[in-house]
Order: C-alpha cells, then structure tokens, then sequence
C-alpha cells in the first residue's frame, strides 16, 4: 500500500481513545519592559484561545486525519469540563462519553507567549483517583463501544483516571476481543501497562521507568527490550526528541529514524501527534515500521508551529509528496545497499516485490505494470537493464535514451521503491541476490519462461504474470516516430 493509499484510507478508521482530557488556554502578547514592582517582564495581551489538551489533543489529532473517534474522559462538574465538552460536540468526527465527577478539578494549563516564546506556564488542577462507581461506569462505556473500533489508545496524562485495576481491566478487555491497544505511558511504574499492544514513551519517561541513565542507542535498545518481555508487549516506540525515533519490537527487529523537523518552535503536544498518527496509520493497516515513519513525519511537522497543533490529512500527504520528490534519486541504489535494504524490509513484514525490464520510452504500459505488480506487495524493486545490456538484447541503436536517464524518471515514480541497475543480459543473478518474495512479469510470458522463476519457488516466492495493455511497447513507438 502506497503513501497516498494508507493516508486517504485514515478516514476509514475508528478509534476508541480513553484518557484525561484537559484543557490548553494560550494567552499570546509582546514584552517591552520590566515590571517596576518585581524583575518579572510585563506581557501585553494581544489574544487567547483555548483548544483541547491532554488526550484531547490526541482526539483533534486523530479528527485532522481523518478517522471517526469515540472518546471517554472523566472531568470535574465545573466550568472547564463544560467548556471541554462543547468543544467535543463541535466535531461531526468525535462522539464524546464524559463523566462529570463533583469531587474533581478539571485540568487547565494556561501558556503565555511572547515572540513564539513560552514566558510562564500556570497548571489548575486537583488530581484524584476516581471513584470505584464512577470506574465501573467508565468501564462499562467502554465495554459497550469497543467492538465497534479498530483500535484502542489509552492516552496517560497521571491525572488519576488510570488507577492499575482499571488499566488491567481494559487492556485484558481489549485483548480478549482481539483489539490492538496502544499506550502513551507515564510514571515509573509500567507494570500497570502489561499486556498492552505498544508503548510509546519519550527517552525521558524511560528512563525513569527503568531508573537508568540511556545515553546510547545501544543502551537505548537493551532497556527496551528488558521492558518489552517484563509488560509482554509486541513492541515499543521511544521517541528521542530531536534525534528521531527508535522501534523495538518482541520479534528482535530494531530500527532508527532521524527526526523530519526543519524548524522547531514548539514541542507542545508532539507526542500527542506521534499517537494519533501511528494509531490511525496501523488501524488502516500499516506496518509498525510504516506507522513510525508516517509519525516521524507528522512528529516533524507539528513541533514547526506554536502551541498544541495539528496535522491535518492533506497537510502529511503533501509533505511526503515534497520529500518523494526531493528524495526520489536516493531510490537509485547498488544491489549489495538494495539487499541490506530488503532484509530490513522483510524483518518487519514487508513483502517484497521484483520485476525487470529495459524501460527505454516509458509509456502507459510500463505504467500499468509498475502499478499492478506494486499490488502484490508492499515494496517494489525494479532491475534496469545497463545501456550496454540494452545494446546485446535490441541491437546497436538502443537504448534511445541512456541508463542514468532512465534511473532518473524512474524514480520519479511512485510505485517504485528501489532501482537496481544490472549489467548481464538477465536479471538472474540479481534476483539471486535480492530474493525477493514475489516476481512479477508480463502475460507476454509464461512461468517456465520467466528468469528466475525456478529460484524464487524454490523458497516459496511467488511468480505472478500481469496482462498486458495491447499495443504498448517501446519498439512500436520507435516505428511510429520514424514514419
């Protein structure tokens, strides 16, 4: 599935997201002077605004991409839960289930900025663990509405709505029903998380769970993996701030990516985003790795504007198409790099796909054979006849135009991931090398005929012929423009 495919498929999604909503109030202004009664700069208030915060700012994330959200909060009966409250009934996309409690202190945090700049920060707050009736209240919302979401976040601010019988309680509910379920966890004390899906701490949070100083990758990557088997998750993403993201999962795949942000002004709320992306990226049916690199985008974009912003559906879709276009060359790779990079690939999941070809004049069938064969899997690798391998199959006066030319169009082109130029008259060799898990030909072929067919069987890869769209080649093209 390709970028483009798994991001417009986010508004197919449901999530069932439980957590502490609060509320964020930004209060923006100028400094000029000091004040004369303390050294304390005076802001000059220009405007405010309030936005959901806390989990709530993973259910505007999730609404700005798309997918349809059920969201149950505890708030206290008092003016800040009423306001949070109308602002969840303003979205068609979120169907909100808050339970008001009189003993509680809804959350406020109240940011002043000057110059893109926070000055001071003020919390109101009165944090309580609920009350046992109000938990099984809570818990029977969430029973009733889990069936109907393909995945659950449990979005852990430590106000006090996760008391350990509870978490326990969803999470087992959760799996019992086959439901992914995804944490953002907090505190230092992750055993009340055992049995979630994943978890999605900052390097920060743990190293406080695991009462160690992580200074290394490496070390980074052993706590994680002590955590994974004592909490039974299927695997952890640990974001590392500027320096990107790492996944480790149960299975024993590791990978690390560097941070996509160009300008950072405001780290308000990243992690919220990194959420509600991965979240609705695998409820459309991403791979973790997928889902992590679409986060790490998102992550990139939201931490450039103030406040606890969003990324809009739209917005990640245009800036990977940015990056493709500027990235594109970098498909264009030898086939020892085209190797490690498929052995990645497959270590979380991917499936693997391999066609060839001289690709002189591109034309709408080769189009439609990159775009069926990219079908059969999740990653597609293309091997480019060389000019002089051109020259040996169709004669002296090809190719027309020359192999660097060729690479460069063709990696203009969505459907392909990798491009791997080969020197010998077949591409046996090369698949021999790659290994890929399907091999994809044109119906002009029969499987006994495909090079490299045996070899891939042998493993049990598969050989896929695609039909052809008459009258498409090179060659007729060529004959039409010399008449």
């Amino acid at each position: 599935m390709n970028d483009s495919h798994l991001i417009n498929s986010f508004s197919s999604t449901r999530i069932l997201c439980v957590g502490d909503a609060m509320l964020d109030q930004f209060v923006r202004g100028t400094v000029s002077r000091i004040s004369p009664e303390a050294p304390v700069p005076v802001l000059h208030i220009k405007d405010e605004s309030t936005v959901l915060g806390g989990a709530g700012n993973v259910v505007r994330n999730l609404e700005a991409l798309g997918s349809t959200i059920t969201f149950i909060s505890v708030v206290g009966k008092d003016r800040d839960g009423s306001h949070i409250q109308e602002l969840l009934k303003s979205s068609s996309k979120v169907d909100p289930y808050l339970i008001f409690d009189e003993t509680r202190t809804t959350t406020r945090k109240t940011r002043f900025i000057a110059a893109n700049q926070q000055v001071l920060r003020t919390d109101w707050e009165k944090t309580l663990p609920l009350k046992t009736d109000i938990e099984v209240e809570l818990f029977n919302i969430y029973k009733k509405h889990l069936p109907s979401h393909q995945l659950i976040i449990l979005s852990d601010y430590a106000k006090g709505i996760f008391s350990p019988q509870l978490l326990g309680s969803l999470i087992q509910e959760a799996r019992a029903q086959g439901k992914p379920i995804l944490v953002d966890p907090k505190g230092n004390d992750y055993d009340r998380y055992k049995g979630a899906t994943f978890l999605t701490p900052n390097r920060n949070e743990l190293s406080l769970a695991t009462r160690t100083t992580i200074q290394t990758q490496e070390e980074l990557v052993s706590v994680t993996q002590d955590m994974i088997r004592a909490c039974e998750l299927d695997a952890m993403i640990v974001t590392r701030g500027s320096e990107g993201m790492t996944l480790v999962e149960a299975s024993g795949a590791i990978e690390h990516l560097q941070t996509q942000a160009l300008e950072v002004f405001d780290v308000s709320g990243a992690g919220d985003t990194v959420m509600a992306t991965l979240a609705v990226s695998l409820a459309a049916g991403a791979t973790l790795s997928k889902a992590m690199h679409l986060a790490n985008a998102a992550a990139g974009l939201v931490v450039a504007k103030i406040g606890t912003a969003v990324v809009h559906q739209e917005e990640l879709l245009t800036a990977l198409h940015a990056q493709d276009s500027q990235n594109h060359e970098k498909k264009i790779v030898s086939r020892e790099t085209a190797r490690e990079q498929i052995q990645k690939w497959k270590r979380h999941g991917n499936r693997v796909v391999f066609t060839n070809g001289c690709f002189d004049l591109l034309h709408p069938g080769h189009i439609f054979l990159l775009n069926e064969a990219k079908k059969a899997g999740d990653r597609l690798v293309l091997g480019l006849n060389t000019d002089s391998s051109v020259q040996r199959l169709k004669g002296p006066t090809r190719p027309i135009q020359q192999e660097r030319d060729r690479a460069f169009v063709l990696s203009s082109l969505q459907s392909i991931d990798l491009i791997v130029l080969f020197d010998e008259d077949t591409p046996l060799e090369l698949i021999q090398v790659l290994k890929p898990d399907v091999l994809v030909k044109g119906s002009d072929y029969t499987i006994d005929k495909v090079v490299g067919a045996p070899f891939v069987q042998s493993y049990g890869g598969e050989v896929l012929l695609i039909d052809l769209i008459e009258g498409q080649s090179t060659t007729r093209m060529v004959t039409k423009m010399a008449v």
